[in-house]
């Protein structure tokens, strides 16, 4: 894998070459901006979604996905012959083919909308700051229709293998279809030819479960009362009872707003301390927050330690222990929300699961912390072969708006109206980029700078364009510097009160 004798090299950067052919992983909002975008610039798309709709993490499914393993701690081993197994029904084969996210009915956007919007549509008119899922998910569909994306996107189709052999110009990707009736159900293998992949499917499908001792025990022995954030749907289950929350970021805390709107005996935060949680000012008062679980015990004398059906009203027979030596019991429902586990498993070797961060070498992506993208030059290109590109890795972010801008540079790139940097700069930098990294420091966090992480690019970006006679990227407009510089201001004030 790499770049081919045909590219453009040159001290002022690297042009990729001709680009006409792309595809697209995912059609969120992530993989519906990327193919606006490419289409706008007159490539060619394929937009390959493995679920029937339209808007990833904003597609609220009834239908929970299946249990994650407990624990569940490194990218997993890939799969594909899962929906092979003989005696699944089309259901179980549909859900392990396309799984369901993790939306949930209650679920709003947490950047207002003025600061998380594309530049293709503005947000109808009348739209509040936070909306709910239906809205944020119609918003997505509006922009694949209006701008023709639909017309490109396979549905029900799952990305299995993205390779380029070595000399080769493109790049080979290996797909799945699904055509499920109510009776039966087939499965069609295809092989594509494209001269660029953008990357687009998101964080949130495969849950990280921290090995927390006699965690796995609890969920083996109460299944139902054990269960991670992806799979909350409602908090109607958690009426009259005891919760503890595993977590201290946004799902965590809507779980918290919910249950305790609906009417709980208690709910109880665990975490382990970090910059990155929520504030404890943002809980409802009745939550606890406490110290990180460090052991779940069963009371193995009592009758319903047998029993993988509690009755409802008879809490978990058994104690968690905390780090500080506190001891919590009659707890009903434990959800796990720490998070997922960064994984494109259809990237074959550039995922190495049991390599650490600290070994990563000059190919790799994807390492056994799941959560950095390495290689990649402003979170989007990866340095050894540019032509795939991923969009939606950097974290903290106003979203929908710089993921927008961020396939507006894949595009202008692809079209070959913009250079890359040589590849030693974009090594150096890189490098330069680890070697400040920190231990408990999010790699891809773009918190209060992602305005400066924008303008760099611009600055990059529109003196080659200028030099090409085409108009400049405008980058973000008014409303949205107001609004993050006002998110900014917000921010600081918050932090100060801790200090």
């Amino acid at each position: 894998m790499g770049f081919t004798t045909n590219d453009i090299k040159a001290e002022s950067g690297i042009s990729l070459g001709p680009v006409k052919e792309v595809a697209v992983i995912g059609a969120g909002i992530s993989g519906v901006v990327s193919a606006a975008h490419l289409l706008r610039a007159g490539l060619n798309v394929t937009v390959f979604e493995r679920t029937g709709v339209v808007g990833g993490v904003w597609d609220f499914n009834p239908q929970p996905d299946r249990d994650p393993p407990f624990p569940n701690v490194r990218p997993p081993n890939k799969n594909w012959a899962d929906v092979e197994k003989e005696g699944l029904s089309p259901e179980e084969v549909a859900l392990r083919h396309g799984p369901p996210g993790p939306c949930y009915n209650g679920l709003k956007n947490n950047i207002p909308t003025p600061v998380m919007r594309s530049s293709l549509l503005h947000w109808p008119e009348g739209s509040g700051e936070f909306v709910d899922q239906k809205v944020v998910r119609q918003y997505i569909d509006d922009i694949a229709r209006i701008h023709n994306v639909y017309d490109n996107i396979l549905f029900h189709t799952r990305v299995e293998s993205v390779a380029k052999p070595v000399g080769d110009r493109q790049w080979s990707v290996e797909t799945s279809t699904l055509l499920n009736t109510k009776s039966s159900y087939t499965l069609t293998k295809k092989s594509w030819r494209f001269d660029a992949v953008i990357v687009a499917s998101g964080h949130y499908h495969v849950p990280f479960v921290p090995d927390v001792r006699g965690l796995a025990v609890w969920k083996q022995r109460f299944p139902g009362r054990v269960t991670h954030s992806k799979q909350y749907r409602t908090p109607e289950p958690f009426r009259d009872q005891t919760i503890l929350l595993i977590g201290a970021g946004v799902s965590a805390l809507d779980i918290a707003k919910e249950a305790d709107e609906l009417g709980v005996k208690k709910i109880y935060q665990s975490r382990r301390e970090s910059k990155f949680d929520v504030l404890a000012s943002r809980l409802p008062e009745g939550v606890e927050r406490v110290a990180m679980v460090s052991e779940f015990t069963i009371d193995e004398t009592a009758n319903e330690a047998t029993s993988s059906a509690l009755e409802n009203g008879r809490a978990i027979p058994g104690k968690v222990i905390l780090e500080d030596g506190t001891v919590l019991d009659d707890i009903d429902h434990v959800v796990v929300s720490t998070g997922y586990i960064t994984s494109y498993p259809f990237l074959g070797e550039l995922e190495q699961p049991f390599v650490s961060w600290e070994d990563a070498d000059e190919k790799v992506l994807i390492t056994s912390d799941g959560y950095i993208t390495h290689n990649l030059h402003k979170d989007i290109f990866y340095i050894p072969d540019p032509s795939l590109a991923f969009i939606g890795v950097s974290h903290l972010v106003s979203t929908f708006s710089l993921f927008d801008f961020q396939a507006q540079v894949v595009a202008n790139v692809f079209a070959g109206n913009a250079l890359l940097p040589p590849v030693s700069v974009m090594k150096q930098e890189h490098k330069d980029r680890k070697s400040r990294f920190q231990p408990g420091d999010r790699f891809h966090s773009m918190h209060t700078v992602e305005d400066v992480y924008i303008e760099q690019i611009l600055s990059w970006i529109n003196n080659d364009l200028a030099k090409a006679g085409l108009d400049p990227l405008p980058g973000m407009d008014g409303e949205w510097k107001a609004g993050y510089e006002g998110l900014k201001e917000k921010f600081k004030a918050a932090r100060a009160t801790l200090q």
